[in-house]
């Protein structure tokens, strides 16, 4: 089964390069609020202006393939941490959260991210397994929505991922109980703790730091996914997959249609 992983990237940045695929105009995006607390001046926004044309007969048959492509052309043209998304989860009762996590492989079961399995995220998930994605490529003008039930990552999957952090990232995934209120100075005496219980010193660069029982992945396995691609007013280019009702996870069939912006 091929896999895609995103694997940690040293903490650089590089020039944002002009993309190949849009020639964005030069036109003031804001939004300021007015004297009166009622009301909100909105100025000008870019006009979006990708040169590609997005439709059923121009994208693959496969919407993981075609994320593929676009991931890929994400970096190639420059953007900024093209693998932050946006997960949006939900409680049984239905009110819904969002924030930004980093999406870290993908393949033809599903989108993986990584966190805390006691964390709000988690608990949510848990308690009601569907969630969306939503990725913003704001240097190209592409946008992709997915949607979904999700699915706990093999304990060997996570382990994997979890070994090929930094050895930082892994003992602050030890340090953190993600989401809880702690004080001012806790977690620099639970990393210390941690530290301990590994035998790390400041400083090191290895270090045998076990996986958490709590620690893994989640993978979204999608039911819906939406490509958007910016276009001049405002009449973009939107294609949407869903997935045939009764095809088999393994080889999934999608019915793809245009729809309007």
């Amino acid at each position: 089964m091929l896999k895609t992983f995103l694997y940690p990237v040293p903490r650089f940045r590089l020039p944002v390069l002009r993309s190949r695929l849009s020639h964005p105009l030069k036109i003031s995006m804001d939004a300021v609020i007015a004297s009166s607390p009622d009301k909100i001046k909105v100025l000008p926004h870019y006009q979006y202006e990708t040169h590609d044309h997005l439709s059923p007969s121009t994208v693959h048959p496969s919407p993981i393939e075609q994320f593929r492509r676009w991931f890929q052309e994400a970096i190639d043209s420059g953007v900024q941490e093209p693998e932050a998304m946006s997960l949006s989860t939900a409680t049984s009762n239905g009110i819904p959260s969002a924030r930004i996590v980093l999406f870290k492989q993908v393949d033809a079961r599903g989108f993986v991210f990584y966190t805390n399995y006691t964390s709000r995220k988690s608990r949510e998930l848990l308690a009601n397994p569907h969630a969306a994605l939503v990725f913003y490529w704001r240097e190209v003008h592409r946008s992709v929505r997915i949607v979904g039930k999700v699915e706990k990552v093999s304990k060997e999957e996570s382990s994997e991922y979890f070994q090929s952090r930094p050895i930082g990232s892994r003992l602050g995934a030890w340090a953190s109980k993600q989401s809880i209120v702690i004080g001012e100075n806790t977690l620099e005496e639970r990393l210390e703790k941690v530290q301990n219980k590994f035998g790390v010193k400041e400083g090191d660069k290895e270090g045998d730091v076990q996986t958490p029982d709590f620690w893994g992945g989640w993978r979204v396995i999608p039911s819906e996914v939406e490509f958007w691609s910016g276009k001049p007013s405002r009449l973009h280019d939107r294609v949407r997959y869903l997935r045939v009702e009764g095809s088999p996870d393994e080889h999934p069939e999608w019915k793809i249609d245009r729809l309007s912006p």
